[in-house]
This record gives C-alpha cells, structure tokens and sequence, in this order.
C-alpha cells in the first residue's frame, strides 16, 4: 500500500498553525460578518448557534480572536470560569486593544478571587476606551463603581 504525503497546507491545519480558511479564502469582511452573526446570535439567546459560530471561526483562522472571545464571553455568562479565562487570555493575546476582551477578562478573574489580575484587566478596558464609548468598558466601569461603594459603605459602618 502506497503512503499517502500530506500537503503543507494539511500539515499546518493538523499542526494548529493554519485553519481551513487557507483554502476557502474567505476575505477579512467575511469573517468580520460571520463573527458579527455569531454575536447576534449570542444576544439574542441562540446559545447554540452562537457558539457553532465561535467553533467554526476557530477552525478557519486560528489566529483570528473573535472566536475565543465568543467562547470566552460565552463561559462566563454560564459561570465556566476557568473556561471563560482561558478563551479570553487567548482572545486577548491574539488582539491586544480590543476593551470589551480586558473587561471580560477582568469580570472573570475578578469572579475567581485574582484581584490583582482582575485590576489589570479592568484598567487595560479603561484605558483602551478614553470616551467611554465601548459597552464591555463601560460594563468594567460600573462594577468598579459598584465596589467602590461597597468598600466606602464597609468603611462607613465599620464592618473591616
């Protein structure tokens, strides 16, 4: 039996190197759309669509961090911490200015008791949205402010 070679485009799908993509050649604004569907979907409570979505972004362009992000986002709404942290360090990794990412991140974290790296995470969202336009900073905002007054209400009363 003859053995079969495997192309080196095959070779980077299996490696993890490349996704499918390098051979449907779908353009930046057709994963840009797809990704933008997959959110739609995530909105709109269609769970699974939603993250066949995500899956399927992975499969095509690894490299690519809407995916990971979806995922992420996705794990922690369902409270899958360790999930959700590991879908978002990637996402964040792969695209290093996106605010809503380091929110995400940073609600994760801070849901699993890592303060400080949750600190980080929420300061990097602030300072990547200076207008205070982006709804994952402003999301980071609000549950600082939210701690804030905890803390201050704490102090008030004498409690710590």
């Amino acid at each position: 039996m003859t053995e079969q070679k495997i192309s080196p485009r095959m070779r980077n799908i299996l490696d993890g190197t490349a996704g499918f993509n390098q051979y449907l050649e779908l353009s930046k604004d057709q994963l840009d759309a797809i990704a933008a569907l997959g959110f739609r979907f995530y909105e709109q409570g269609k769970v699974r669509d939603a993250e066949t979505i995500f899956e399927g972004l992975i499969a095509l362009e690894p490299k690519l961090y809407y995916g990971h992000a979806g995922l992420g986002a996705m794990a922690l709404r369902d409270e899958k911490l360790d999930e959700a942290v590991r879908h978002l360090k990637h996402a964040a990794e792969l695209k290093t200015d996106d605010p809503t990412v380091h929110a995400n991140l940073g609600e994760a974290l801070l849901r699993q008791a890592k303060f400080t790296e949750a600190a980080s995470e929420f300061d990097r969202a602030l300072n990547l949205d200076p207008e205070q336009r982006d709804p994952g900073a402003n999301r980071a905002r609000a549950i600082l402010q939210g701690m804030n007054l905890v803390v201050s209400e704490i102090q008030r009363v004498g409690v710590a």
